[in-house]
């Protein structure tokens, strides 16, 4: 162990010297720049369907953008919640009912993209032409449900786990512990966010995800944006 210790120490020391012998002499002047964006204001409904002669299947994205912030403590409900929706592979809502039930979907996601100012929730999925209406009316009917049934105890435990298990997964290499602590750099995050966010998980009960589901979510709203052959 200690030799371990000191190989890291050595590289950490070498990096170190690297960095400062081409930035160290950088210095800042001015009024620091803001370069933010500004909160979005709610979407409404809409539809667009972008033609494209060489695909069979439309690959179909429902949108809507949110004024919640990465830093919102509601943030964590909402990814727990996406979770039992459509973030956990093929164990999700709308992978069993969408596409092993229904055949509806080839496949299908659910993604929660937060920013420091910003967010926006989709679902992308695909679909042969004569499928896409019909699974927009199903995704909207399961985050509907999401908002007015709490979950089950045990979808809920089930999905915890699957997050949980993710966490040290993301770092499992330099790359990703880099990128992670850079991600949390722009965002304003704490360096220790994963084990915050696994405080969270653990924490959570239905109910605080059934509320921000309330809160946050607009299955009315939701702009479908298609690729592909003509909707139907």
């Amino acid at each position: 162990m200690p030799d371990r210790c000191h190989g890291a120490a050595s590289i950490l020391g070498a990096a170190r010297a690297v960095v400062e012998k081409y930035f160290g002499g950088w210095v800042a002047a001015g009024a620091r720049p803001v370069i933010d964006l500004p909160p979005a204001p709610p979407n409404g409904p809409g539809t667009v369907a972008v033609p494209d002669a060489s695909r069979v299947q439309d690959r179909v994205v429902l949108a809507q953008n949110l004024a919640l912030k990465r830093s919102d403590p509601d943030y964590y409900p909402l990814a727990l919640g996406n979770a039992v929706l459509g973030g956990s592979f093929y164990s999700t809502r709308l992978s069993i009912d969408l596409r092993k039930s229904s055949g509806l979907v080839y496949s299908v996601a659910s993604i929660l993209q937060a920013g420091r100012t910003r967010s926006v929730y989709l679902v992308e999925y695909a679909s042969d032409p004569q499928n896409v209406v019909k699974a927009a009316n199903m995704v909207t009917r399961e985050v509907t449900t999401m908002q007015s049934t709490a979950v089950g105890s045990d979808e809920l435990t089930r999905v915890k786990a699957y997050l949980l298990r993710q966490i040290p997964l993301s770092e499992a290499g330099l790359d990703e512990i880099a990128r992670g602590l850079l991600g949390r750099t722009e965002l304003g995050l704490a360096l220790d966010e994963p084990t915050n966010a696994a405080r969270h998980y653990i924490e959570l009960d239905a109910t605080a995800v059934q509320d921000a589901f309330r809160k946050w979510l607009r299955p009315q709203d939701l702009v479908r944006v298609s690729e592909g052959p003509s909707p139907q």
